[in-house]
């Protein structure tokens, strides 16, 4: 038997590393239990009004976030806020299949064309490595706003 796994980072502001990864990777931030929220509502302003009826005080509210793969394919990923930052280089890090399928200049093509749309979210870009077949298929390495490295792939 299979099992789900949820992906949780240690953050400083969970609400922005969340809504940066929301957009890397396509997902979407769920709404607070039991609420039905219209069509273009903002989910993230649904958890602030969820979170201040429920006497959070505003200090509290940027502890936790989250974010789902809207079609359910994907892990949960969760975001908790601690006080430290980060100090060393990650043990596990998040490969971002950017290219699946491409090979050679096709698949470094459209890893820099990822590669900017994520800096222009705030991923700052460490180094790219170029295809070395047969074991290599090519990859940029980056970083997210707060520092954790991840590949594009």
């Amino acid at each position: 038997m299979s099992r789900h796994i949820q992906v949780t980072f240690d953050a400083h502001d969970p609400k922005s590393l969340s809504t940066f990864w929301r957009e890397a990777l396509g997902y979407i931030h769920p709404g607070p239990p039991g609420v039905d929220l219209p069509e273009g509502a903002d989910p993230l302003a649904a958890w602030d009004d969820f979170l201040a009826q429920l006497g959070v005080p505003e200090a509290e509210r940027n502890t936790k976030s989250a974010i789902e793969d809207p079609e359910g394919h994907g892990p949960r990923v969760f975001f908790q806020q601690v006080p430290e930052g980060k100090v060393a280089k990650n043990r596990v890090h998040l490969d971002v299949r950017a290219a699946p399928g491409l090979q050679g200049e096709a698949r470094m093509a459209a890893l820099e064309s990822e590669c900017t749309r994520l800096v222009t979210l705030g991923a700052t870009r460490l180094h790219r490595s170029d295809p070395e077949p047969p074991m290599n298929a090519g990859f940029i390495v980056m970083t997210d706003p707060e520092g954790n490295e991840f590949c594009l792939d």
